[in-house]
């Protein structure tokens, strides 16, 4: 058996009670630098973004039947007759947005005041510039008539 007797030199007996040596032309170096040498490594790069992003949940998009969708745009419609000129009709709508990274998306619900209908484009525009998808419309509320000057 292995005996290790104290009493014997060792090779560094000779500098251990020596001071610390501080250099005079480097700075010392931070405490949390210093810590962050021996922080794991990141071998995987985004993947915690990407267990993020699939544990994100999304909603599915409702199929409307052909009488909601008839009563939708009859409701739309209704906007359309009382759009004029600085009257601005006020409604809440909820619509589907999907989402840009994976299936499904979620519903939105806005209220304020419509300025127009895109034809071309399908969209229904609000006075402050928010342009909602006439396809991804669920439901339309109408209010009053706002007026601005």
């Amino acid at each position: 058996m292995l005996t290790f007797d104290y009493e014997e030199r060792h090779g560094y007996d000779d500098i251990i009670d020596f001071p610390h040596h501080v250099s005079k032309t480097h700075p010392q170096m931070p405490a949390a630098d210093r810590a962050a040498q021996f922080a794991p490594f990141a071998a995987l790069t985004g993947h915690g973004e990407a267990v993020k992003e699939t544990a994100r949940l999304t909603g599915r998009r409702i199929d409307l039947d052909e009488t909601v969708k008839a009563d939708l745009d009859q409701k739309l419609s209704g906007i359309l007759e009382r759009l004029t000129p600085g009257e601005y009709p006020e409604v809440s709508v909820v619509y589907f947005v999907p989402d840009e990274r994976k299936a499904g998306g979620m519903y939105k619900e806005i209220s304020g005041c419509v300025k127009k209908l895109d034809e071309y484009r399908k969209e229904l525009i609000f006075t402050d510039g928010t342009k909602v998808p006439v396809s991804e419309i669920i439901e339309i509320e109408s209010q009053d008539i706002v007026v601005f000057p």
